[in-house]
């Protein structure tokens, strides 16, 4: 089998295990936690390292044994902080490189690039390629994979541009991709063909969100193309309550189409976009723990079999890091 690189260095993908593919540790707007740490949460670095590390030892209690973390520049990366974390937590966990935007690139891409102000080469590729083969920020921590986002504003150009660096580190690297999408807009399809359009290989790409559609044509359209449906935010109960989720996953899989389907909540040990409190009066469920709780008993009560189970959950995600 093959490697894939974690925060604490390089696992055979055979050895993963059970894996939740789109989960984040922190995600923090930095600038924001600078200037005015009390808003909307107060941070305490010493507080919300060890609570990470309470939740994950948690999550690998009950049979988790990695992470997927797609948080790259645009959701507050910083890997060190991970590292921490991860030395006192005993999970594997997958760091990103790519960029998180759903209009504009980064001001510090603005005038740097292809046609623009100084007309050089796309510094994102050169920045994600970085990342992935010499280590992030001067860590030893290795990019296992890339992402990026398109949301209701649609492809716009900045959106386009970061897709396309995306694309184009993939074709250079080999590494897999995950997209944020929005299946409502069936920006799945849009990400599909503009990363095509770049030479990807679609079958190593998760359509990240899917699990928020219950649109079964536009789902099995995803698929059909070769991409992973990243149903990946159980526990979100207020963009499509639990019974829908499941029932949607259970019926792909009657379709022939576990090969298809990744695992998630999307959730993060601490996110400050929300008031604490008030998110967990919100979404209690939005969490790590809802899937090994209750999302996978209630796909075996509704005939969900074992080896559908460990094609989610084990063999999609190994093959896609191979």
């Amino acid at each position: 089998m093959s490697n894939v690189e974690t925060v604490r260095g390089p696992v055979d993908t055979a050895s993963l295990g059970n894996v939740l593919m789109h989960e984040h540790v922190f995600v923090i707007g930095t600038e924001m936690q600078q200037n005015y740490p009390d808003y909307p949460s107060r941070w305490d670095e010493d507080a919300r390292v060890a609570d990470a590390v309470t939740k994950l030892r948690e999550c690998k209690a009950r049979g988790i044994d990695t992470i997927v973390d797609p948080t790259v520049i645009g959701l507050g990366r910083y890997i060190p902080r991970i590292q921490a974390v991860n030395e006192q937590a005993d999970i594997n966990i997958i760091a990103a490189t790519g960029i998180y935007t759903y209009n504009e690139v980064p001001f510090q891409f603005h005038y740097n690039g292809p046609g623009l102000l100084f007309d050089v080469a796309e510094p994102m590729v050169e920045l994600f390629v970085k990342d992935i083969r010499d280590g992030i920020a001067g860590t030893a921590v290795k990019a296992a994979f890339l992402k990026c986002a398109i949301e209701v504003q649609g492809l716009t150009p900045g959106v386009e541009r970061v897709m396309r660096a995306v694309g184009q580190a993939h074709v250079e690297t080999g590494k897999p991709i995950t997209v944020h999408t929005n299946p409502h807009t069936e920006s799945g399809l849009v990400a599909q063909r503009v990363l095509a359009e770049e030479g990807v290989d679609l079958s190593k790409v998760v359509i990240g969100h899917s699990g928020d559609s219950t649109d079964l044509d536009y789902l099995c359209r995803v698929a059909d193309a070769g991409s992973y449906l990243g149903m990946d935010r159980f526990g979100l109960d207020l963009l499509l309550p639990f019974e829908q989720r499941v029932d949607t996953v259970v019926e792909m899989a009657r379709r022939g189409y576990a090969e298809k389907m990744v695992l998630a909540h999307d959730a993060a040990c601490f996110i400050d976009w929300f008031v604490a409190d008030a998110k967990e009066q919100a979404v209690p469920n939005w969490n790590f723990n809802h899937i090994s709780d209750d999302v996978i008993p209630a796909l075996r009560e509704r005939g969900v079999t074992e080896e559908q189970l460990t094609t989610m959950l084990v063999d999609n995600p190994r093959r896609y890091f191979s």
